[in-house]
């Protein structure tokens, strides 16, 4: 098994475990229809599944590797300055969010951190960062504010 399934087999005996926690948890009643453990079993088993399919991908791709002649791999280092980089943006947001607000701090990490992890080189691909931006902060805005009921926060140079 290689590190792929290693990382499955982790992830999935963290999440079943995890899901076992959830199970004491109060049910809906009639005042809340959805009761505090309906969102973690959502997540954990999504979480599952998708290290169940780690792990089923693992082993498809470790057989493929006996049957046919090994290719060779190219040499792949570590790119340490955009792990350094991807860490400084997140702080920046994480620092920003009280001045700027949830929406526009969000726009901007999304459209910084997708633009440095895979920089456009044409204005189409600049189209896809700026939608993708927006998108993404439109729709986590909707799920938390309106749907979640959770207060965002809003910028205090912005009031927005």
């Amino acid at each position: 098994m290689g590190r792929d399934g290693i990382a499955g087999l982790v992830c999935l005996a963290a999440s079943l475990g995890l899901l076992a926690a959830t199970i004491g948890l109060p049910g809906p009643n009639l005042l809340v229809p959805v009761g505090p453990g309906f969102y973690p079993r959502i997540v954990l088993g999504i979480t599952a599944a998708l290290a169940l399919a780690l792990i089923i991908a693992d082993i498809i791709n470790q057989q493929r590797k006996t049957t046919t002649a090994p290719a060779a791999t190219p040499d792949t280092a570590p790119n340490y300055g955009l792990v350094a980089a991807t860490f400084l943006i997140f702080i920046l947001y994480v620092a920003a969010l009280p001045y700027l607000g949830f929406r526009l701090s969000t726009l901007a990490f999304v459209a910084v951190l997708q633009s440095t992890l895979r920089p456009p080189r044409s204005l189409k691909q600049w189209i896809i960062v700026a939608i993708t931006a927006l998108v993404t902060t439109a729709v986590i805005y909707v799920m938390f504010d309106s749907y979640l009921a959770v207060l965002l926060p809003r910028g205090r140079w912005t009031d927005f």
